[in-house]
């Protein structure tokens, strides 16, 4: 296709319809955000923060991060698995890492010594 055949077919492209009613540019979108919307209760949405369990002051390390998911049995990738299982191994130990790093990060890592062992 020629520079002359893309030009003509790109004609009048990007260009807004101009409007018959006379009443502007203004698109139809902004005419509905002017209906007021029902007030939601937060409360009522997000729920009562006093049935809310206590936060968790501390995050443990697992000895064996592949636990949960290789108890639910191979990968179910025929003439894959094994590469599969090696690839999602590095995937499971690598996200265990990052997140005790953000437990260091945030201060809520449990340390493993004893308090006034020292």
């Amino acid at each position: 296709m020629s520079q002359g055949q893309s030009r003509r077919r790109n004609r009048g492209r990007g260009k807004a319809p101009s409007s018959a009613s006379g009443q502007g540019d203004q698109p139809a979108a902004s005419k509905s955000r002017k209906r007021s919307e029902p007030k939601i209760d937060p409360v009522e949405f997000w729920g009562d923060p006093e049935l809310l369990p206590d936060p968790i002051s501390a995050i443990r390390s697992v000895p064996d991060v592949k636990a949960v998911v290789q108890s639910l049995g191979r990968v179910p990738l025929p003439g894959q698995e094994t590469a599969a299982d090696h690839w999602f191994s590095l995937v499971y130990e690598r996200a265990a890492v990052l997140a005790g790093a953000l437990a260091a990060a945030g201060e809520l890592e449990e340390s493993s010594e004893e308090p006034g062992a020292g």
